[in-house]
C-alpha cells in the first residue's frame, strides 16, 4: 500500500517537472531560429550599426549633460538638439 502511494506521489511530481522540461525544450528551439531570422535582416547591416551607436552616444551624453548640471534639461526650449 505504502509503495503504491510512493509511485503515486512520485508521478504527480514528476508529471509538472516534465511538461515544463518539455516546454522549454519546444521553446529553445524557436528562439534559435529566431535568432537566426534576426541576423538575416537588413537592418544588420555595418552603416545602420554605426548610425545606432551614434544614436546611443547622443543619447549618453545628453543623459550625462543632464545628470552633470542642476537645471531641468526637460524644461529647456524646443530647438535643444546640439
Amino acid at each position: 500500500m505504502a509503495a503504491a502511494r510512493w509511485a503515486l506521489a512520485l508521478a504527480r511530481g514528476a508529471a509538472p517537472v516534465a511538461l515544463g522540461l518539455f516546454f522549454w525544450v519546444a521553446m529553445a528551439g524557436g528562439e534559435r531560429d529566431r535568432l537566426d531570422s534576426l541576423k538575416a535582416l537588413p537592418e544588420a547591416n555595418s552603416q545602420v550599426l554605426a548610425e545606432r551607436r551614434r544614436h546611443n552616444e547622443l543619447i549618453m551624453a545628453a543623459l550625462r549633460e543632464a545628470a552633470e548640471t542642476d537645471e531641468n534639461v526637460a524644461r529647456r526650449p524646443v530647438p535643444w538638439r546640439k
